[in-house]
């Protein structure tokens, strides 16, 4: 019995006369993730995507976990292609096709959607000849059109007749490349993973920047971001990761700037560093894990400061979200075990001991430029190390 995989989108069909560029992100984007599964057909008609397998061969459990990850599907179902678009080919299909679903099941429903209208029965004829049907295989099951335990769907479409069960859930969002470019700031914490995850939903195609100061950081720290942005990537499709060399200046910063000012000045060299990389791949903003109140670096006054430090837009999916909220989505992304892992990142060295909770723009600007950081800044822009990110890596 052939299968084929049927999606629904989401937001897409608002999009009006836009509708069909994001069809075709979204039909590429799925292309993209099932590239090494074997060879897909891919179209679309009547707000639902269409994906055949072209062997038998093919791990359609696998393809249905990657799909489920593909930003831009409401819901998805993995179906029977009926060899004819008849009743009785619907009819003798339906009952063996979802066989174990019936069996297991107590209750349940049949919903019709006849979508060509040539076809001879209507959607209530289907559904009470199928019904039938399935009722004389598995005489223990009962109708319930209101909770059943399982719902049978029969779809007649232009391109055939098609039988699945319940419908699975799809990631919703926009497909990824459609709203734009951005740089995000990637630690190995909890936040900064979610807040790409979330951003890469609304359709933004991700570039990373991490930071990285050995001795201080040790390899495995950037080995576990890039593992972090492999499970991101999942979501958000391939990426570049720019690593940049930050031990100078933050051996600078506690060498030659107030204590209580080192995490805000670092936060703003690292902004203007990440802007710089952000505008040489073509990324129209940044994006940052902060959330309101969450450390010193993150109230109102110390975020002003750092806004300051860069004239580009700056994305905070976070910003007011609890700590709960983040790692629930961490959970449910499977970043959280590896973020919590042992290996700290540069924002943890040279930590000190009393943060300015509400610095003063003026005398954060003072004590930088007297400190002059230019060549450094240079000089790590010089000498970023570029690693590419694959989920199947």
């Amino acid at each position: 019995m052939k299968e084929i995989i049927l999606l629904k989108d989401g937001e897409i069909v608002l999009k009006g006369l836009n509708r069909r560029s994001f069809e075709d992100v979204l039909k590429k984007n799925i292309k993209n993730s099932l590239a090494d599964l074997g060879k897909f057909e891919i179209s679309s008609a009547q707000s639902t995507i269409y994906v055949k397998p072209m062997s038998e061969e093919i791990d359609l459990d696998e393809a249905c976990g990657r799909i489920s990850r593909v930003f831009g599907i409401v819901s998805y179902s993995r179906a029977a292609m009926c060899d004819e678009k008849t009743l009785n080919s619907v009819l003798a299909t339906a009952p063996v096709y979802l066989e174990r679903e019936l069996r297991a099941a107590k209750t349940f429903k049949v919903e019709a959607k006849r979508s060509d209208k040539k076809f001879p029965y209507k959607s209530p004829e289907i559904c009470r000849e199928a019904g039938g049907a399935i009722l004389s295989k598995f005489p223990h099951l009962k109708v319930d059109v209101h909770n059943p335990d399982i719902t049978v769907n029969v779809e007649i479409r232009d391109f055939g007749a098609y039988i699945h069960g319940d419908p699975q859930k799809g990631a919703g969002g926009i497909p990824v490349g459609t709203g734009g470019r951005a740089a995000i700031l990637i630690s190995g914490g909890i936040d900064s993973p979610v807040a790409a995850y979330m951003m890469a939903k609304r359709g933004i195609k991700l570039t990373a920047v991490h930071f990285a100061s050995p001795p201080y950081t040790s390899r495995r720290a950037e080995d576990k971001v890039v593992r972090l942005l492999q499970k991101v990537s999942r979501y958000a499709g391939r990426m570049t990761m720019y690593t940049v060399p930050f031990t100078k200046i933050q051996e600078k910063i506690k060498s030659d700037c107030p204590e209580e000012l080192f995490t805000i000045i670092m936060r703003r060299l690292m902004m203007e560093i990440s802007q710089r990389i952000a505008r040489q791949n073509d990324c129209s903003a940044l994006i940052t894990g902060e959330s309101l109140g969450q450390v010193a670096s993150q109230t109102i006054g110390a975020l002003e400061c750092t806004d300051e430090a860069a004239d580009m837009l700056v994305f905070r999916p976070l910003i007011g979200m609890d700590k709960q909220e983040i790692i629930d989505i961490s959970y449910k992304i499977d970043t959280y075990d590896i973020s919590i892992e042992p290996y700290e990142d540069c924002c943890t060295v040279f930590t000190p001991k009393h943060p300015r909770t509400r610095p003063i723009l003026k005398y954060v600007k003072e004590a930088q430029e007297r400190a002059g950081f230019d060549e450094l800044v240079e000089e790590a822009v010089q000498n970023l190390k570029v690693t590419y990110i694959s989920a199947q890596d």
